[in-house]
């Protein structure tokens, strides 16, 4: 039987006076703190709230600490301890001392290990619509579910913004993606934002907005639009948002903290960049295939294929309604004998609820594996699969080797299927079970748990903790060389298309490293090429520049800046790219590496690894302009890339990094 076309794309013209009445613009207005509201200028905007997780922060607060402030400035800081939770050896554990000693001394909410994944925990307790929140981590934007302008960003420019320093942004394109109808049984969030991904794919949205708008937005809950603004990082855009309605409100008062609700709705004459519209009601199951998020199939077209691993959690689908839902599928089922179910609540609060309706036994009745209320699978920290395994996962990106099996075949999918998966053995579309809909009970908080956040206090030398603790795996921030007169040296590596930051930086077992820059530096490209970070560091200290060639969507996923600082430790000093994602680079200026991209895609084709290459009058071509003329010494002939970065960005690149730039103006 043929599938009804859900999803159309309309073009439409952009007028300014309408965008600014768009949910996307008003908040924008609000916190417009320099700039003008144009499309593609740069702005910067005032940041309420702040977010880190113990991967990305131990870093940002180093930054943060070498600005010499007291105390942070903005009006929430929150930091999570979510990722590296396994703790095998000492770095993490005195990682995440050292967390809550800064937290202490700074004025910053800590999350302790075990509350939960930090997006999930931020919408439960923190996250109020209308507000602004800049989070080292790329999935803030799920805050965009109940309303927030959310975004991701290195963990250097979430240190200044805790500063009190706007965030500089280009002024985006919103893209309105209308939503009628209402979704099947056994369809779910997880496959409308599949179903966007399938449209718009991960590369080639840079700079936009997605916003929710139609009559059946109504239908879908605060976690479920908040999988569906998680997921549109991997589309690459800046953010995703919905309005706060009445489900908003029904949601806060539910956590208790009905008093931060405020309407907030797009104006009946708002215009946007584009429109594309989904019928909800003809949504049907999908699927991430390896090894991208935008790879995506129909279950219906994958059904058959057996399966090794079902792992349901991560910020994407660990809510209560998530694992209700899963729950109720296995329930009388035991998992097939062939494969393993781990399930990871994605807060403590989600896990006491389960804990009280049944969800909980069913799912150790069925012999589901009870997984940490943590990140765990989804960063490649635990639960890797077989050799060669197929592992079906709720979570939100399946590169290549991120699960930490390099040969892992990682398919993207709903609880729903995930869970009738695991009972069979195989994939299967859920909407063929013989079985009749069943609804998901509300879970109302009345006397909410927040006994494991730490909060500021106002004499932090009362406390237990005394100063602030480093342990030996943790080191200062680097600083940023000077910016040269003339860049010489070699083309260290030559890369295709979608290089991901999980392809720069490895996480995993390597993610304890990340306090350490010289040791961290030296697995650089570890996946890719092993030799690397040796070539690079021979170059560097003989006086020569290391430069990195890439094709398209140069350092998709996730915000680690440390795909920026540890290339510029190995003394990479530019990229050259047919594109860049945001958030790298931003990084890349961040940390004085020349983000340039290719004017003409035959100057790409024809460099080659070990190319050596020059720019001359380094200083006086980005002060002129967006033209970067670079001579190949090896070919014997000049070419022009871009070098498309925002005045403040040009003036960084000039000062060598942000942290150069900033230091002085505080």
């Amino acid at each position: 039987m043929s599938v009804p076309q859900c999803g159309t794309l309309v073009c439409l013209r952009r007028s300014e006076r309408y965008m600014r009445n768009t949910v996307t613009y008003k908040i924008l207005k609000e916190h417009l703190a320099e700039g003008n509201l144009e499309k593609g200028q740069s702005i910067s905007i005032k940041i309420d709230q702040t977010l880190t997780q113990d991967a990305t922060g131990t870093m940002a607060y180093l930054e943060f600490e070498s600005l010499g402030l007291d105390k942070v400035r903005n009006e929430l800081a929150v930091s999570y301890i979510d990722h590296n939770t396994v703790q095998v050896g000492f770095e993490n554990a005195d990682d995440h001392k050292y967390l809550q000693s800064i937290a202490l001394s700074k004025g910053i909410v800590l999350s302790r290990p075990g509350n939960g994944i930090c997006h999930q925990v931020h919408i439960e307790r923190f996250g109020v619509p209308g507000k602004t929140l800049l989070g080292s981590d790329s999935h803030t934007p799920t805050g965009g579910g109940i309303g927030m302008l959310a975004i991701g960003a290195g963990g250097l420019d979430v240190a200044l913004a805790m500063a009190g320093v706007p965030y500089s942004v280009v002024c985006p394109e919103v893209i309105e993606i209308r939503l009628t109808g209402k979704l099947r049984s056994f369809c779910s969030a997880k496959d409308v934002i599949l179903t966007v991904l399938e449209h718009f794919g991960v590369k080639g949205n840079v700079n936009k907005v997605f916003e929710y708008t139609g009559s059946g937005v109504a239908s879908l809950s605060v976690t479920d639009r908040a999988t569906i603004c998680n997921m549109g990082t991997e589309c690459g855009v800046t953010s995703s948002i919905f309005p706060s309605d009445s489900v908003t409100e029904k949601y806060l008062i539910s956590q208790g903290r009905g008093k931060d609700f405020r309407l907030i709705a797009a104006d009946e004459n708002a215009e946007y960049d584009g429109l594309f519209e989904i019928d909800l009601s003809k949504i049907v199951p999908m699927a991430a295939c390896p090894h991208s998020p935008g790879n995506v199939k129909k279950v219906s077209e994958l059904a058959g294929l057996k399966v090794s691993q079902v792992l349901i959690g991560s910020c994407t689908n660990s809510s209560y309604t998530d694992l209700y839902m899963a729950s109720k599928i296995l329930e009388g089922k035991t998992v097939s004998e062939n494969l393993s179910l781990g399930v990871a609540p994605g807060s403590r609060h989600v896990l006491s609820e389960i804990t009280k309706d049944g969800t909980l036994l069913r799912f150790i009745k069925s012999g589901a594996r009870i997984l940490e209320s943590a990140c765990g699978f989804c960063i490649g920290n635990s639960c890797s699969p077989p050799s060669n395994g197929v592992s079906l996962r709720t979570n939100n990106r399946n590169f290549e080797g991120r699960s930490g099996t390099k040969d892992g075949q990682v398919y993207l999918v709903s609880p729903e299927t995930a869970a009738i998966s695991a009972v069979t053995g195989v994939i299967t579309d859920p909407t063929s079970l013989a079985c009749d809909e069943f609804e998901v009970p509300v879970a109302s908080i009345k006397n909410y748990d927040d006994s494991m956040f730490i909060f500021p206090v106002e004499n932090p030398a009362q406390t237990d903790i005394e100063g602030i603790f480093r342990g030996p795996n943790i080191g200062n921030p680097p600083v940023c060389p000077e910016l040269s007169e003339k860049l010489c040296g070699n083309v260290v590596i030559k890369l295709g298309d979608k290089v991901t930051t999980d392809h720069i930086m490895p996480a995993g077992q390597r993610l304890k490293y990340r306090s350490n820059i010289p040791l961290y530096s030296t697995f650089v490209f570890e996946g890719v090429d092993s030799s690397f970070s040796k070539r690079c560091i021979e170059n560097r200290d003989c006086g020569k520049a290391n430069f990195i060639v890439a094709g398209a969507s140069y350092g998709q996923g996730s915000s680690r800046e440390h795909a920026a600082i540890c290339p510029m430790f190995l003394g990479v000093r530019a990229v050259f790219a047919v594109s860049i994602e945001r958030i790298h680079q931003a990084n890349l200026c961040n940390f004085g590496i020349l983000p340039l991209t290719f004017k003409n895609l035959s100057d790409y084709e024809k460099i080659d690894s070990s190319d050596i290459l020059e720019i001359s009058d380094v200083p006086s071509q980005i002060k002129a302009g967006s033209s970067i003329t670079v001579n190949n010494i090896s070919k014997n002939y000049a070419f022009e890339m871009s070098l498309d970065v925002s005045p403040m960005q040009r003036e960084m690149l000039l000062c060598g990094g942000r942290l150069n730039q900033i230091k002085s103006s505080l």
